[in-house]
Formats: C-alpha cells, structure tokens, sequence
C-alpha cells in the first residue's frame, strides 16, 4: 500500500477556522483509492512549518504528498502550479513578517507541482466540482511549504510526487465573513478524496 502525506494549516490572520484543518485531521488514516493517508496539521510560522513539514515527511516516507491551503476569497479548488523562491507579506501566526526573502539562498527561482494538477481539474470538473489550475501560490506560508518540500525531494532524489492544493473557505467560515466565498465541508473533503482517488 503507497503513502500519502496529506497536510491542512491552523487558523490565521482573520480566518478563524481553517478547513484544511479539519479535512487532514478527517482523512488521517483512511485508505483512498491507492494510498493509505496520512492525515497532519502544520503550523502557520515561518521559523517552524518547513521543519515540520520536513519532519513529516521523514516519519511518514510517503510516496505522494498534498499540502493543503486556504485561499479566502477563491471560489473554485485550485491545484498550485509552481512555488517561487521568494516570502513576502503579512506576518505569520508568531508576528514574523519577511519582504522579499528568499526561501533558498542558491535555490532555484521556483519548482513545478509534479501532481497532475490537469488531471485533478479534470476529475473535480466531471465531478461537477468547480476546479481551475493556479499559477500563482502567493509568497505566504502555502508557497513556503511547497517549495521547501519539492527543494528537499529534489536535493535528496526522492522519487515523490508533491504539491500544493488552495481551497476555498468551508460555509462555517463564511458565516463569521459573509462576503467570502464558501463551499460545505462535506464538498472540500469529498473533492480531495476524489483526487486522491485519482492517483495511480
């Protein structure tokens, strides 16, 4: 049976509940289609996520990793292109705020998702699930971990598929932000199990 690493994020900034929280914690141990899931909550600081997601990935050896975020604001499930080398803008849950830092000092400027982010748009759209790819995961946390799981795959030759996945706001969250836009839980959760379903 292959591993998937699967991450969500605490809440942030003004977003009181995060539902990539609630979909990692639900997932956790659930065997989908090809993969036993391995279900995790990161941390939104800048000092601790990579560390933990690197921690996470030793522990686990997992033959696919998806991190999970919340795009507030965003209407459809969106599959991250690429992450950039750069963190920029608003501080993290400790107060941390980095402007143009760079992720890797000799990094390359950005890594390509090597999920198959077409496939995933794919499925959730016969699946009546609104889905576009993304070609931008911002410079906050979610493009940090992303680029630093895909750095350390790459620098120590794993044979891992990893990404990033950005999901809109659960309706729980769109009652404490009414002008946000929101899907079910049930739907977030039922969406990433589609496409964990997916893989081969």
């Amino acid at each position: 049976m292959k591993k998937l690493l699967l991450t969500g994020f605490v809440p942030f900034l003004e977003f009181k509940v995060n539902p990539t929280e609630e979909i990692a914690k639900a997932l956790d141990g659930k065997v989908i289609g090809n993969y036993e899931v391995v279900g995790r909550v990161l941390p939104v600081e800048f000092n601790q996520t990579a560390i933990r997601a690197i921690e996470l990935y030793e522990e686990v050896q997992p033959d696919a990793v998806i991190h999970l975020g919340l795009a507030g604001g965003r209407s459809k499930i969106t599959p991250e292109r690429i992450a950039i080398n750069c963190s920029d803008g608003a501080p993290d849950n400790t107060g941390v705020v980095l402007q143009d830092a760079a992720i890797e000092e000799d990094g390359p400027d950005g890594y390509f998702s090597t999920l198959p982010i077409r496939q995933f748009v794919n499925v959730l759209q016969e699946n009546n699930y609104p889905a576009q790819i993304s070609n931008s995961a911002g410079t906050y946390l979610c493009n940090f971990v992303m680029y630093n799981t895909l750095h350390y795959i790459q620098k120590h030759n794993k044979n891992t598929i990893a990404g990033f996945i950005h999901i809109p706001a659960s309706h729980e969250l769109s009652i404490q932000q009414p002008s946000v836009p929101s899907w079910s839980q049930r739907d977030l959760q039922d969406s990433i199990k589609l496409l964990i379903e997916s893989l081969d």
